[in-house]
């Protein structure tokens, strides 16, 4: 039977990806894990994964097929970054955390022709994107903003001065996208986004930053002061921003990474029972019992970010019904439980697997060391409180009836 046109697009597509993943996993193999200790030990930005990311085309990967780019959906994209966190978990959070900004340009431009340009730019200059949600007296509320645009008097130039307590990578990008206020007589909701460029702002680092873990990130707080173009100011409101793409980009990205630190955690406890084989011929070691319990919670927690990104992939933004469907109660929650249950597994996971291991894992210096994918994976839950995720999936319960 001969395939119709849109299987065989299908079929090419797939076939791109592919090749897109294979380039991931080669970057996190060969790159990103031969730097990883370097950028934990040091707290220092990923820069050789992000240039081989830069110099793949991978950057691009959020930009739309209309505007050039290879138009990767969401799960794809999740793929990705499952990848890369076996190599190194700051390079995966980098990565995610841009996505999630190149995602919030191409899907809410509104035609305007400034990002139309900045989209179809993107696939050959590669530039890295940041986002500066915090404020200082916001209590880690992104859904409010202190800072407000301050029009010039030509009309044509924004300023804006921000105090963020966190700005992820923020020094190493080349582009920040900044919510603020609308106006200074706008509410703290009525946010906006803001895309200011490298020759747009300055930055001066106002805390320090030594973590526990992802350290990579590198987000210490920021005073930033800005000036730009007024087209440079995505036109929808930040609320229908981030309902209908930041929020699920973040949580399904984010999931995505930490499924890969443990899926990383799980590849070393697999070879340590392998080894034990080898040692005992014909007997199974009492530590396979672990591992098979750890490969069955790995393979659950791949199924629940993979099912909520095919699910998202499914939806229409155009579609009135799937906006609403969207931007409801049931979407809401399942983000919601998509983040707290990814981000409190994945710690358990690798904890899991360093029982499995013993001590080499425990131990820094080695090859089976899980010192790093622990720490990076207990800031899952502090990344967007869980407890403040919780709190609002508890109000929503009080009134959601699940169809």
């Amino acid at each position: 039977m001969n395939m119709d046109i849109s299987d065989a697009v299908s079929t090419e597509r797939l076939r791109g990806f592919s090749d897109t993943l294979n380039t991931a996993r080669q970057i996190a193999r060969d790159i990103a894990a031969a730097h990883a200790r370097a950028v934990d030990t040091e707290a220092r930005f990923p820069r050789e994964s992000i240039t081989a990311l830069q110099t793949a085309g991978l950057l691009a990967a959020a930009v739309p097929r209309s505007h050039g780019g290879p138009g990767h959906s969401l799960a794809e994209q999740a793929q990705l970054c499952a990848a890369l966190a076996q190599g190194c978990g700051s390079t995966a959070m980098v990565f995610a955390m841009h996505l999630s900004q190149l995602a919030s340009v191409a899907r809410h431009h509104g035609g305007s022709a400034c990002f139309e340009t900045f989209l179809r730019t993107q696939v050959a200059e590669q530039r890295l994107l940041a986002s500066m949600t915090s404020e200082v007296g916001t209590w880690g509320d992104t859904r409010s903003s202190i800072c407000a645009l301050q029009p010039q008097a030509d009309g044509q130039r924004l300023q804006l001065h921000k105090e963020a307590t966190t700005g992820s990578y923020c020094a190493s990008a080349d582009g920040i996208l900044v919510t603020c206020r609308r106006d200074a007589d706008a509410p703290a909701s009525d946010q906006r986004l803001l895309l200011v460029l490298k020759k747009d702002f300055t930055l001066t680092q106002t805390t320090t930053w030594d973590t526990l873990g992802m350290r990579g990130t590198v987000s210490p707080g920021y005073r930033l002061q800005a000036e730009a173009d007024a087209s440079q100011l995505l036109p929808a409101p930040y609320a229908e921003i981030g309902a209908m793409t930041m929020v699920p980009w973040t949580h399904v990205l984010w999931a995505a990474l930490w499924w890969g630190i443990a899926a990383d955690a799980h590849a070393k406890a697999s070879a340590s029972v392998r080894t034990q084989a080898r040692q005992t011929p014909g007997q199974t070691p009492p530590t396979a019992l672990r591992l098979a319990e750890l490969s069955a919670q790995l393979q659950t927690a791949r199924m629940h970010w993979e099912g909520v990104a095919h699910a998202f992939d499914r939806l229409d933004p155009d579609n009135p019904d799937d906006r609403q469907a969207l931007t409801g109660m049931g979407w809401r929650l399942k983000l919601n439980h998509l983040k707290t249950q990814m981000s409190e597994a994945a710690p358990r996971l690798v904890h899991l697997a360093l029982q499995i291991i013993g001590m080499p894992a425990y131990k820094n210096d080695g090859p089976m060391s899980l010192g790093r994918h622990y720490r990076d994976a207990l800031s899952g839950a502090l990344m967007i409180n869980n407890d403040r995720i919780h709190a609002g999936s508890a109000a929503l319960l009080t009134v959601y009836k699940d169809a």
